[in-house]
């Protein structure tokens, strides 16, 4: 990447974005973070400066579209304009369906889906004119399979998931320069299990196997520099998944209904009333950073994500090694 690249993410407060802030700042990137709190903004701005980029801390809630937009001006008053624009802020209710209101199931709609379409929006406002620029939505095995317990977060991924394809036909039918891909991320080792309103006996945990914020940085540094695809799935489980969603939904269905309640809890104190109206890291919050309380399961590397990234070269070495067999076992049947 070339240094000076223009970032935006938004949720870079914790978690994957944080993660993701730090992976384009190693490349000598310009980050804005967008998120609401203050603390983890703060404190992702000195991890970027430290790892060699440029930060500017805009607090903002994605689910206001009027702010979201001014939000994008100032980054582009700041920067001058804007390269990559990564959708990443979301809010959670772990909870049955009908324990939710529906005032947190509407709070989790705007966030988690309108803060994308906004966010989006506000980019593409900037990026249309120049006839460039990349949006990377920062997706979930949950954009295409639903599981018990996070009914509004996977209403608002699956909501996404349309939303992207459409834009991204509609990009393509006008030959546009600008691009859109998705990255479909498995259960990552972040602080939201601690944040997200949990109405369930248990602590909130993600589903086994949990890999690090750092391997969904590096899918989506990636992505933003190799749009061209539509998009990318991240970690053994998420490809396990949706192929099992598409061979077999109705097993799967059965499946996780037996298993997924008692796979997302773990005996524990609550985190606290959850960040659903008032950021975990808010005036008398604290810095939660990008890792959970999962460290010692949590995987640093993913070799699905390395051969999803590399498949190009995969395939011409593929069929380099073809090449070389057919000539040797032409050459054997000559002689």
């Amino acid at each position: 990447m070339k240094r000076g690249k223009v970032v935006v993410v938004t949720g870079a407060s914790g978690g994957v974005g944080r993660a993701t802030a730090r992976a384009f700042a190693e490349r000598g990137a310009r980050v804005a973070l967008l998120a609401r709190g203050r603390e983890g903004l703060a404190a992702a701005a000195d991890e970027v400066q430290q790892a060699g980029g440029e930060a500017l801390v805009v607090s903002v809630d994605m689910a206001d579209s009027k702010a979201v937009d001014d939000a994008a001006q100032k980054v582009v008053d700041a920067f001058g304009h804007i390269d990559v624009w990564v959708n990443n802020a979301f809010s959670g209710v772990f909870a049955r369906f009908t324990e939710i209101t529906p005032d947190e199931f509407r709070r989790v709609t705007e966030v988690t889906y309108l803060g994308y379409v906004f966010g989006t929006r506000a980019a593409l406002h900037h990026m249309l004119p120049r006839d460039r620029g990349t949006v990377v939505q920062v997706g979930s095995a949950l954009a295409y399979r639903g599981i018990p317990l996070q009914s509004a977060y996977c209403g608002a991924k699956h909501a996404i998931q349309g939303f992207n394809e459409s834009l991204r036909c509609e990009l393509l039918h006008t030959r546009s320069g600008v691009r859109t891909t998705m990255v479909q991320l498995p259960g990552v080792n972040t602080p939201q299990f601690d944040w997200v309103l949990n109405r369930m006996p248990g602590r909130a945990r993600p589903v086994a196997p949990v890999y690090q914020p750092e391997v969904a940085a590096r899918a989506i540094v990636h992505a933003a520099f190799h749009a061209r695809r539509r998009e990318y799935w991240v970690g053994g489980s998420t490809v396990a998944t949706l192929i099992a969603n598409a061979v077999a939904p109705g097993a799967l269905d059965r499946y996780l209904a037996r298993t997924n309640v008692e796979a997302q809890q773990e005996e524990g104190e609550h985190g606290g009333p959850g960040n659903l109206w008032v950021p975990a890291d808010g005036p008398h919050g604290r810095d939660f950073g990008a890792h959970g309380r999962f460290d010692e399961e949590a995987v640093s590397s993913s070799p699905q994500d390395w051969l999803s990234r590399n498949r190009g070269r995969m395939l011409v070495a593929a069929a380099a090694g073809g090449l070389g067999a057919a000539v040797t076992a032409g050459l054997r049947r000559r002689g």
